[in-house]
């Protein structure tokens, strides 16, 4: 896909394109935990090590300069390590 000229428009739509995937997650877990036993109690471990880690790792990747420089390269930065997470969560908990 052809990126947008503005870079403010492709972080819009990059957002909502995260909102929309994590919605899925958030679903995809809800039913998950619901189920109840040993994976759910192995899913909620998972998932409140992940909040934990994203809430130290992107603060210091931002400090160190590795999203970017300016406000829009460290707002695509962030959005495109979000993004990664929480493809990843969707693939493992679509295949279960």
């Amino acid at each position: 896909m052809a990126r947008r000229k503005d870079p403010w428009t492709s972080l819009a739509f990059d957002s909502w394109a995260l909102g929309l995937e994590a919605s899925s997650v958030i679903g995809l877990r809800m039913m998950k935990l619901a189920a109840g036993g040993a994976a759910a109690q192995a899913e909620a471990q998972l998932m409140v090590g992940e909040k934990v880690a994203a809430g130290l790792m992107l603060p210091m990747l931002a400090a160190t300069g590795q999203l970017g420089a300016s406000g829009q390269a460290i707002a695509a930065g962030s959005l495109a390590h979000l993004r990664k997470k929480v493809r990843a969560n969707r693939r493992r908990l679509s295949k279960s």
